[in-house]
């Protein structure tokens, strides 16, 4: 799958495909069954496969006072989409130019100019141009004249809920990790650096890698199991969001406990899944009683992610 930042750069044979054009981020079950469509749509015209989507976000830059923190960066959400069948993605550049293109001439520059589309998949509640003022009757109105097919995929439901960036969002942040997982086609993924702590951690018996310069949502307060990445390398981990309340500290972090690591992680990139939630953060009476829970958090997430 090849990854485009600029549509000069763009060479023939990903053109005259089946485009879709959004977001996508965090890339869930709904966004699969419009890539499902997607790809099979690029096969009957005998093109490509090509996810159009933006970098940043529009409302970064339209307003970003009330922006969303973002659920992938660019490349985990070109690995999410290539693990799906996508030839490529292209991650455009979002201007003022683009943003001020009206409907129409978005579609003219975008959709036919530039990708020479034959194929359109969307959902139902698409939106494009200047102020997202296009709509889906607009697009299908458009892609009539220009003779090009457009499939409109209806949503995915998980349990009573509809599926979208913004319900896996709100879920995330709740902690809710189970729903989250189910709805997305890939465990839940944050990245950071790994910076110095107050070492208590080591002092007790469970090191653990203070991450910094988080660019995604990091889930609400809570201990997980999960897995983490060190230079590709996956280590069972136990992993404690939130302040250290039996310490007298309020201050919310994000701690990963390697289970079985031993090694300097100072300054190093560390990306990590989220697969379960264990527990709530509380204060305990005592070191030893912390002790004693910490092991049985370390059991149960080893547990939980099969780990030996």
């Amino acid at each position: 799958m090849k990854l485009i930042c600029d549509l000069d750069d763009l060479p023939q044979d990903l053109r005259g495909g089946s485009v879709t054009i959004g977001n996508f981020d965090g890339v869930h079950c709904g966004h699969a069954r419009i890539i499902e469509r997607l790809c099979a749509r690029a096969t009957e015209v005998g093109g490509p496969s090509v996810v159009f989507t933006f970098d940043p976000h529009p409302v970064r830059l339209l307003r970003p006072d009330v922006a969303p923190p973002p659920l992938t960066w660019t490349k985990r959400k070109a690995a999410l989409l290539a693990e799906l069948g996508v030839d490529a993605m292209i991650a455009y550049p979002t201007d003022e130019a683009l943003l001020s293109l009206s409907p129409r001439d978005f579609f003219d520059e975008v959709v036919c100019r530039r990708l020479q589309s034959r194929a359109i998949v969307e959902g139902p509640n698409f939106f494009f141009g200047h102020n997202r003022a296009g709509n889906i009757s607009m697009l299908e109105t458009y892609c009539l004249a220009e003779h090009l097919t457009l499939e409109i995929v209806l949503p995915v439901k998980e349990g009573d809920d509809y599926i979208s960036s913004s319900r896996v969002r709100q879920a995330i942040a709740a902690g809710d990790i189970d729903w989250a997982s189910n709805a997305l086609t890939e465990p839940y993924r944050i990245r950071g650096m790994v910076t110095h702590g107050s070492a208590r951690g080591s002092r007790i018996g469970f090191p653990t890698a203070n991450l910094d310069a988080v660019d995604t949502l990091i889930p609400g307060t809570g201990v997980y199991a999960g897995q983490a990445y060190w230079n590709a390398r996956p280590w069972p981990a136990a992993i404690h969001i939130g302040p250290n309340p039996t310490f007298g500290e309020d201050v919310r972090k994000v701690e990963v406990h390697l289970i079985g690591f031993n090694g300097n992680l100072y300054g190093e990139a560390l990306e990590v899944d989220f697969v379960a939630r264990i527990r709530d953060v509380r204060p305990f009476k005592s070191v030893d009683a912390l002790i004693a829970q910490l092991n049985r958090d370390v059991a149960e997430a080893k547990e939980r992610l099969g780990a030996p």
